[in-house]
């Protein structure tokens, strides 16, 4: 009998461009793909943070180099990422909530949201498809998304909004560029305490409502998305595209 072989988790020789990498999830993506064998471009507004993030993974004997981007304006992205690619996996972790209810949403909070968590989102994963598409290289594309893109939610209407078109136009993305052996995937988190989601555990009923609505009764830690996010850039997930990864503890079972 010839046992069957687990596909590696290992993303030795890889190379990762990890967007909204100077804190919360973005950063413990930074750090999981950086674990496991890869040489990961760290990207964000923020380059003191990133510096300090690249410094601390060298300590730790793992690769790393910072990039300056804002994933909002789409021609500079689109100018580094040519210049810095092709990535072999990408992780789009910027993003942006402003919370209101929704009779009070304001036009330029719409716009501020709609431009990072859906256009530079789209067009951020453009540049690096095209990046490998020119290489003739396969990939794994995966956008932070949001439990929100399968659920309403309280003052959230313009942020579920967003990630409900993320997931849209991942699924189109992927169909187009399977051939390619490109996959593009989403990891839809709950809530995970990051300075992202400090106003909404500052506020006691908040929180209830949260936990309530999570089924493992507790709260997500940034460590809860690393596991996902090598095995959707892994050989382990060679066979997936085009779908979302849920990390919510439960919260859309019902």
């Amino acid at each position: 009998m010839i046992l069957p072989q687990t596909p590696s988790f290992r993303l030795d020789g890889k190379c990762a461009l990890v967007a909204g990498a100077s804190s919360g999830i973005g950063l413990a993506c930074a750090v999981a793909l950086a674990e496991a064998g890869a040489h990961v471009a760290v990207a964000a507004r923020s380059a003191d943070k990133l510096a300090d993030l690249v410094g601390q993974l060298a300590e730790h004997g793992l690769s790393a180099e910072t990039m300056a981007l804002d994933v909002s304006d789409v021609a500079a992205t689109r100018e580094a990422v040519a210049a810095n690619g092709p990535f072999d996996i990408l992780v789009n972790s910027a993003g942006l909530a402003r919370h209101t209810p929704s009779v009070d949403t304001e036009e330029a909070d719409f716009d501020a949201v709609a431009d990072l968590n859906i256009k530079g989102a789209y067009f951020l994963t453009q540049a690096v498809a095209k990046g490998l598409i020119e290489a003739g290289k396969p990939g794994s594309l995966i956008n932070i998304s949001s439990q929100m893109a399968k659920v309403g939610g309280i003052d959230r209407a313009v942020y579920c909004a967003t990630k409900h078109a993320v997931e849209g136009f991942t699924k189109s993305m992927a169909i187009e560029w399977g051939k390619q052996g490109i996959r593009v995937n989403t990891i839809c988190p709950t809530f995970v305490v990051t300075p992202l989601t400090k106003q909404t555990f500052e506020r006691p009923e908040r929180r209830a409502w949260v936990e309530d609505k999570i089924k493992l009764g507790r709260v997500g830690e940034v460590e809860d998305i690393m596991g996902g996010v090598v095995f959707l850039a892994s050989e382990a997930s060679a066979l997936i595209t085009g779908t979302a990864l849920m990390i919510d503890g439960g919260w859309t079972a019902e």
